[in-house]
């Protein structure tokens, strides 16, 4: 019940907050959920971009910033909820099969779940080489990245590779919610580093 609350509240509160964002005209048309085109929000960013710095929370409520990794690789894993069975999957994928391949790289996950969600999940999958944060409270890294579902509240499935100067050199915006990202492609880039 109270689960149920908290993720409603966090929805009611990420579609308030969103209506005041801009559409995403980069990557219009490009993400479908259920077969349906649905729009993104936020600026929107593209390979050779230099990355916004953002500001998050962890599972503490404590502000984390991109540039809290300062001088380091960053892989950004961005899923609409780790509640749900594909981003449950991208997210141990990434913690159980790539962040041992590359630990210099930072990972993270972000989504717009409440930090108190991304501790149980995190516990219970035993998530412990990537870290989860969460966009609940400002919006500022979905709004900046171009990535708040209109009318949903949820970040779009996406990932980001920045390199140490925090230029984006990878972006896989992936074309529908319900499906994983290619995994390949994301190693092939990390290698390159």
């Amino acid at each position: 019940m109270l689960r149920s609350l908290a993720f409603a509240l966090s929805a009611f509160c990420s579609v308030a907050i969103a209506a005041d964002y801009p559409e995403n005209t980069l990557d219009a048309g490009k993400v479908s959920a259920q077969g349906k085109p649905v729009t993104l929000l936020g600026q929107g960013i593209s390979i050779g971009d230099s990355a916004p710095n953002f500001k998050v929370v962890d599972d503490n409520f404590i502000p984390v910033t991109l540039e809290d990794y300062k001088g380091q690789a960053v892989l950004i894993s961005v899923v609409p909820s780790l509640d749900t069975g594909i981003c449950s999957l991208q997210t141990k994928h990434f913690n159980e099969k790539v962040a041992s391949q590359f630990p210099s790289v930072v990972m993270l996950t972000i989504s717009a779940d409440l930090p108190f969600a991304q501790k149980r999940f995190c516990k219970a999958e035993n998530i412990d080489k990537i870290t989860t944060l969460s966009d609940s409270v400002w919006r500022d890294f979905g709004q900046k990245y171009g990535l708040i579902i209109k009318d949903m509240g949820l970040l779009t499935r996406t990932v980001f590779i920045l390199d140490e100067s925090h230029n984006v050199i990878y972006k896989q915006l992936v074309s529908s919610l319900s499906t994983e990202p290619e995994y390949n492609s994301v190693i092939e880039k990390l290698e390159t580093l």
